[in-house]
């Protein structure tokens, strides 16, 4: 499966972890992912009081013209989104990894602070395992 990019987002919105995996992507500024994060953050909170049978989780698959944005919720409010093309029909099953490798490597980290940067060496190496250059 072809990844372009990961994004880990904390329960206030804030961008926690961002990696590209292809050079096809548009080159952003550290701010305007932010910006990007935490505008994804609000959809995502809107979309989930608009379900008109009930309670929602809100957003799970947001797509465009030549990618989809596929998003996992945790329980704790920590969003993870995958960025692929449409074709790519596994991006559920690979955040359900990218979140193991997450609670395995950062939230038993006794060094790192929730809904803080990951800068963990770990973490880093497994995603690169898993992704690698885009495929899974």
């Amino acid at each position: 499966m072809v990844v372009f990019g990961l994004w880990v987002i904390n329960k206030a919105g804030g961008l926690v972890y961002q990696r590209n995996f292809t050079d096809g992507l548009a080159q952003l500024t550290s701010n305007e992912y932010l910006v990007l994060a935490g505008t994804l953050h609000g959809i995502h909170a809107i979309t989930s009081r608009l379900s008109p049978t009930g309670p929602s989780s809100g957003a799970q698959v947001i797509e465009g013209e030549s990618f989809k944005l596929t998003i996992l919720l945790t329980v704790t409010g920590t969003k993870f989104v995958l960025l692929t093309p449409l074709v790519g029909t596994a991006a559920e099953s690979t955040l359900q990894k990218v979140y193991e490798i997450y609670s395995d490597t950062v939230m038993k980290n006794p060094f790192h602070t929730p809904e803080m940067p990951i800068r963990i060496d770990g973490f880093d190496s497994r995603i690169t395992a898993l992704l690698g250059s885009g495929q899974s």
